[in-house]
Protein backbone atom coordinates (compact mmCIF):
# COMPACT_ATOMS: atom_id res chain seq x y z
CA UNK A 1 0.00 0.00 0.00
CA UNK A 2 1.19 3.47 -0.72
CA UNK A 3 1.73 6.08 1.94
CA UNK A 4 -0.10 9.11 2.32
CA UNK A 5 1.54 11.65 3.37
CA UNK A 6 1.60 15.36 3.04
CA UNK A 7 4.66 16.78 2.41
CA UNK A 8 4.05 20.51 3.66
CA UNK A 9 3.11 21.46 6.95
CA UNK A 10 4.49 24.16 9.33
CA UNK A 11 4.54 23.57 13.35
CA UNK A 12 4.44 26.44 16.09
CA UNK A 13 8.13 26.24 15.36
CA UNK A 14 7.33 28.80 12.74
CA UNK A 15 6.05 32.00 13.75
CA UNK A 16 3.33 32.00 11.71
CA UNK A 17 1.96 28.59 12.11
CA UNK A 18 -0.15 27.77 15.61
CA UNK A 19 0.11 23.46 15.10
CA UNK A 20 1.17 21.59 18.25
CA UNK A 21 2.63 17.87 18.15
CA UNK A 22 -0.80 17.00 19.69
CA UNK A 23 -2.51 18.75 16.97
CA UNK A 24 -0.68 17.62 14.15
CA UNK A 25 -0.94 13.69 15.01
CA UNK A 26 -4.82 14.36 15.69
CA UNK A 27 -5.75 16.33 12.48
CA UNK A 28 -3.17 13.97 10.86
CA UNK A 29 -4.96 10.76 12.00
CA UNK A 30 -8.35 12.46 11.79
CA UNK A 31 -7.34 12.55 7.75
CA UNK A 32 -5.85 8.85 7.37
CA UNK A 33 -2.17 10.22 6.89
CA UNK A 34 0.55 7.75 7.11
CA UNK A 35 2.80 10.86 7.87
CA UNK A 36 3.57 14.44 7.43
CA UNK A 37 6.77 16.50 6.54
CA UNK A 38 7.41 19.24 8.63
CA UNK A 39 8.50 21.82 6.71
CA UNK A 40 8.94 25.11 9.34
CA UNK A 41 10.34 28.26 7.73
CA UNK A 42 14.50 28.50 8.40
CA UNK A 43 14.16 26.07 11.45
CA UNK A 44 14.49 22.45 11.68
CA UNK A 45 13.62 22.28 15.43
CA UNK A 46 10.13 21.59 14.71
CA UNK A 47 10.83 18.49 12.73
CA UNK A 48 13.29 17.36 14.81
CA UNK A 49 11.52 17.98 18.58
CA UNK A 50 7.64 16.64 17.42
CA UNK A 51 9.38 13.43 15.80
CA UNK A 52 10.69 13.08 19.48
CA UNK A 53 7.70 14.32 21.09
CA UNK A 54 4.80 12.39 19.14
CA UNK A 55 6.35 9.31 17.96
CA UNK A 56 4.19 10.06 14.62
CA UNK A 57 6.70 9.26 11.01
CA UNK A 58 7.78 12.78 10.61
CA UNK A 59 10.40 13.77 7.45
CA UNK A 60 12.79 16.31 8.82
CA UNK A 61 12.47 19.78 6.28
CA UNK A 62 12.64 23.16 6.13
CA UNK A 63 11.03 25.78 3.46
CA UNK A 64 14.03 27.70 2.96
CA UNK A 65 13.90 31.12 1.10
CA UNK A 66 16.25 30.97 -2.02
CA UNK A 67 17.17 35.23 -3.79
CA UNK A 68 14.39 33.74 -5.89
CA UNK A 69 11.89 32.21 -4.33
CA UNK A 70 10.87 29.40 -2.05
CA UNK A 71 12.29 25.74 -1.56
CA UNK A 72 11.42 22.90 0.50
CA UNK A 73 14.04 20.58 1.60
CA UNK A 74 13.19 17.28 2.53
CA UNK A 75 14.99 14.59 4.13
CA UNK A 76 17.72 17.06 5.78
CA UNK A 77 19.19 16.64 9.07
CA UNK A 78 20.91 20.02 8.97
CA UNK A 79 19.48 23.56 8.69
CA UNK A 80 20.04 24.92 5.11
CA UNK A 81 20.65 29.30 5.13
CA UNK A 82 18.22 31.10 3.58
CA UNK A 83 19.32 34.66 1.09
CA UNK A 84 21.59 31.98 -1.37
CA UNK A 85 20.83 31.23 -4.86
CA UNK A 86 18.67 29.13 -5.91
CA UNK A 87 20.50 27.12 -7.47
CA UNK A 88 22.78 27.14 -4.35
CA UNK A 89 19.96 26.60 -1.93
CA UNK A 90 19.75 23.20 -4.37
CA UNK A 91 23.07 22.38 -3.99
CA UNK A 92 23.42 22.23 -0.28
CA UNK A 93 20.38 20.50 -0.02
CA UNK A 94 21.97 17.39 -2.23
CA UNK A 95 25.00 17.71 -0.37
CA UNK A 96 22.62 16.73 3.07
CA UNK A 97 21.32 13.90 1.49
CA UNK A 98 18.42 15.31 1.19
CA UNK A 99 15.99 16.62 -2.14
CA UNK A 100 14.44 19.85 -3.33
CA UNK A 101 10.77 20.66 -4.24
CA UNK A 102 10.18 23.85 -5.62
CA UNK A 103 6.98 24.89 -3.22
CA UNK A 104 3.53 26.54 -4.51
CA UNK A 105 5.35 27.81 -7.31
CA UNK A 106 3.10 30.01 -9.19
CA UNK A 107 0.36 30.94 -5.70
CA UNK A 108 -0.16 34.53 -5.55
CA UNK A 109 1.88 36.42 -2.37
CA UNK A 110 3.95 33.31 -1.71
CA UNK A 111 7.57 33.81 -2.73
CA UNK A 112 7.72 31.07 -5.16
CA UNK A 113 10.16 30.42 -8.01
CA UNK A 114 7.37 30.65 -11.26
CA UNK A 115 8.97 30.21 -14.23
CA UNK A 116 12.67 30.59 -12.74
CA UNK A 117 11.85 27.06 -11.59
CA UNK A 118 15.02 25.35 -12.40
CA UNK A 119 15.81 21.94 -13.69
CA UNK A 120 17.75 21.08 -10.81
CA UNK A 121 15.05 20.71 -8.33
CA UNK A 122 14.27 17.45 -7.78
CA UNK A 123 10.07 17.50 -7.66
CA UNK A 124 7.02 20.13 -8.34
CA UNK A 125 4.63 21.21 -5.55
CA UNK A 126 1.52 20.99 -8.01
CA UNK A 127 -1.16 21.38 -5.32
CA UNK A 128 -0.48 23.72 -2.57
CA UNK A 129 -4.26 23.86 -0.49
CA UNK A 130 -3.02 27.31 0.57
CA UNK A 131 -2.32 28.82 -2.90
CA UNK A 132 -4.97 31.14 -4.25
CA UNK A 133 -6.21 31.40 -6.99
CA UNK A 134 -6.07 27.83 -6.68
CA UNK A 135 -7.28 26.07 -9.88
CA UNK A 136 -5.17 28.49 -12.08
CA UNK A 137 -2.10 28.02 -9.96
CA UNK A 138 -2.10 23.94 -10.38
CA UNK A 139 -2.73 24.41 -13.69
CA UNK A 140 0.41 26.54 -14.19
CA UNK A 141 2.01 24.37 -11.64
CA UNK A 142 1.40 21.12 -13.58
CA UNK A 143 2.53 23.16 -16.56
CA UNK A 144 6.13 24.08 -14.70
CA UNK A 145 6.60 19.86 -13.63
CA UNK A 146 5.65 18.81 -17.72
CA UNK A 147 8.30 21.12 -18.94
CA UNK A 148 10.75 19.72 -16.35
CA UNK A 149 9.57 16.67 -16.60
CA UNK A 150 9.49 16.26 -12.75
CA UNK A 151 7.83 14.29 -10.44
CA UNK A 152 4.81 16.00 -9.32
CA UNK A 153 3.84 16.37 -5.27
CA UNK A 154 0.89 18.04 -3.13
CA UNK A 155 1.07 19.42 0.36
CA UNK A 156 -1.11 21.41 2.21
CA UNK A 157 0.90 24.03 3.43
CA UNK A 158 -0.70 24.16 6.73
CA UNK A 159 -0.47 26.58 9.58
CA UNK A 160 -3.59 25.82 11.27
CA UNK A 161 -4.02 21.81 12.51
CA UNK A 162 -7.34 21.18 10.77
CA UNK A 163 -5.87 22.28 7.48
CA UNK A 164 -3.37 19.23 7.97
CA UNK A 165 -4.03 16.84 4.57
CA UNK A 166 -5.78 19.43 2.55
CA UNK A 167 -3.39 17.72 0.12
CA UNK A 168 -1.55 15.14 0.06
CA UNK A 169 1.14 12.80 -1.72
CA UNK A 170 0.60 8.75 -2.47
CA UNK A 171 3.97 7.77 -2.21
CA UNK A 172 5.56 3.87 -3.15
CA UNK A 173 7.57 3.77 0.09
CA UNK A 174 8.01 2.04 2.90
CA UNK A 175 7.49 4.84 6.24
CA UNK A 176 11.23 5.65 5.99
CA UNK A 177 12.12 9.11 5.00
CA UNK A 178 15.42 7.97 3.11
CA UNK A 179 13.10 5.66 1.07
CA UNK A 180 10.46 8.03 0.56
CA UNK A 181 12.67 10.83 -0.91
CA UNK A 182 13.90 7.94 -3.32
CA UNK A 183 10.50 7.10 -4.48
CA UNK A 184 9.61 10.95 -5.10
CA UNK A 185 12.60 11.49 -6.90
CA UNK A 186 12.01 8.13 -8.72
CA UNK A 187 8.68 9.62 -9.89
CA UNK A 188 6.36 6.80 -7.34
CA UNK A 189 4.03 9.33 -6.47
CA UNK A 190 0.88 10.90 -7.12
CA UNK A 191 -0.82 14.46 -6.23
CA UNK A 192 -3.82 14.88 -4.60
CA UNK A 193 -6.03 17.52 -2.79
CA UNK A 194 -8.31 20.66 -2.47
CA UNK A 195 -8.35 24.39 -1.46
CA UNK A 196 -8.14 24.98 2.30
CA UNK A 197 -11.58 25.61 2.78
CA UNK A 198 -13.01 29.31 3.44
CA UNK A 199 -14.39 28.40 6.97
CA UNK A 200 -11.12 26.84 8.16
CA UNK A 201 -8.88 30.15 6.81
CA UNK A 202 -12.16 32.53 9.05
CA UNK A 203 -11.15 29.74 11.66
CA UNK A 204 -7.98 30.50 11.67
CA UNK A 205 -8.00 34.26 11.62
CA UNK A 206 -10.48 34.02 14.75
CA UNK A 207 -7.90 31.53 16.82
CA UNK A 208 -5.20 34.31 15.78
CA UNK A 209 -7.06 36.80 17.76
CA UNK A 210 -7.65 35.13 20.85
Amino acid sequence: MPLKVDLHVHSCYSADSTITGRELVYYAEKTGLDGVAVTDHGNLDGATKLAEETGFFIIPGMEIESLQGHVIALNIQDPIPSKLNVNETIERIHAANGIAVACHPTGLLKGGLGNRTPSRVDAVEVINSSALPFRSSVKKNEMIAQRLRKPRVAGSDAHYGPEIGCAYTLIQAEPDANEVVKAIVKGLCQPFGKAIPISFRLQKIVARKK
